[in-house]
């Protein structure tokens, strides 16, 4: 079963592969930077932004020679702004360590920031046809179904019993195009809901087709409800015009990325009253919080948060960072150069058009 199981799988594949950027030259800086991008997001959101970091930066040693703003603000709206830093700590490792040479290695790509036990074995396997294993949500899904798996694959015993399944049918020759195959199957064929069943090509291994338990599997646990913050946002004008904006600290979610700043209301407190506790912790400055801005809904993967943006006045202080990384009085004009998360950059647009500020255009 298990050369068969391969074979058909690959047959399928090379008929029905998409036309990808990333499989049109397997180079390994390719195949990395687009393993990372992909970490929990789809395709189609991937590929532009893919096809301009490439045009910026085509080649690690220009990748790691770039500052970070720069990385970051190529990245801004692709999310999870964790991988841009790796990404760019990585590179910096790949030259001084390697040579400017992505490690050929599945041990080796381990060592690197932002990679773990899937994109190594990605890596590996697709530009060095090592013959690892690189198991996602997608070869999850179809494991579970093609063997009837029906415990919770959220758990790390479930987790280590599918890899053992794949790495029974893992091929020695052309690993990298089995892991993909399995990869895109999951992707367009074996998906959550609505799976294409009859288009399948293991469709007659499927155990739970037979059973007709394809939409029970796989198991995962409810998920806890997803909590929803309201955080306010201060939009501080100097008389010259220029806007405070500041850093988020590098450890920080959405590190290095410039905003309003700001925070999350704690339980009793008004808006306006956590504008001014945030704006004393992080800035050391007091603010007179005026009419509100504008409101932006958000989601993240784990949370939602409700964002009130306030038009604020310096009373008293000096800007310093507390807690911070950095901090500067912006014109309007200057903020599109400014890596900013996508709840920023609408308050910034907001901020604009309703001012009738000189932006420089």
């Amino acid at each position: 079963m298990r050369a068969e199981f391969a074979r058909q799988l690959l047959a399928w594949f090379e008929r029905h592969a998409r036309d990808l950027p990333w499989r049109r030259r397997r180079t390994p800086y390719r195949v990395w930077l687009a393993e990372i991008m992909l970490q929990q997001t789809q395709v189609e959101t991937v590929i532009p932004y893919y096809e301009r970091f490439l045009a910026r930066f085509p080649t690690v040693e220009s990748l790691a020679r770039a500052p970070l703003a720069d990385v970051l603000k190529l990245w801004e709206g692709l999310g999870y702004y964790a991988r841009a830093r790796n990404l760019h700590a990585a590179a910096w490792q790949i030259v001084d360590g390697y040579g400017g040479q992505i490690p050929d290695t599945f041990e080796a790509l381990l060592e690197l920031p932002g990679v773990g036990l899937y994109t190594a074995g990605a890596v590996a396997s697709i530009a060095f046809g090592r013959a690892v294993l690189a198991v996602d949500g997608n070869v999850r899904r179809v494991l579970s179904r093609a063997f009837e798996v029906r415990e919770d694959v959220t758990r790390s015993a479930t987790q280590r019993q599918l890899r053992e399944l794949a790495a029974d049918l893992l091929p020695r020759e052309r690993p990298g195009l089995f892991n993909e195959a399995l990869m895109e199957l999951g992707a367009v064929v074996c998906t959550p809901r609505n799976p294409r069943c009859d288009e399948c090509p293991l469709n007659e291994y499927c155990r739970a087709r037979a059973l007709d338990v394809v939409d029970a599997l796989p198991v995962k646990r409810k998920r806890a409800p997803t909590p929803h913050y309201q955080v306010a946002a201060a939009v501080t004008t100097r008389a010259d015009g220029r806007v405070l904006l500041a850093q988020r600290n590098t450890d920080d979610m959405l590190g290095g990325m410039w905003e309003f700043p700001g925070g999350k209301r704690e339980d009793g407190e008004t808006l306006p009253e956590c504008l001014v506790r945030e704006m004393r912790e992080e800035l050391d400055v007091t603010v007179e919080v005026g009419e509100r801005l504008t409101v932006v809904e958000h989601a993240y993967t784990h949370f939602r948060m409700t964002l009130h943006a306030f038009r604020c006045r310096l009373l008293d202080g000096e800007p310093r960072c507390l807690d911070c990384a950095d901090f500067r009085w912006a014109l309007p004009a200057e903020m599109a150069e400014f890596p900013m998360s996508v709840a920023d950059r609408k308050v910034m647009q907001t901020l604009i058009a309703g001012s009738g500020l000189d932006v420089g255009r």
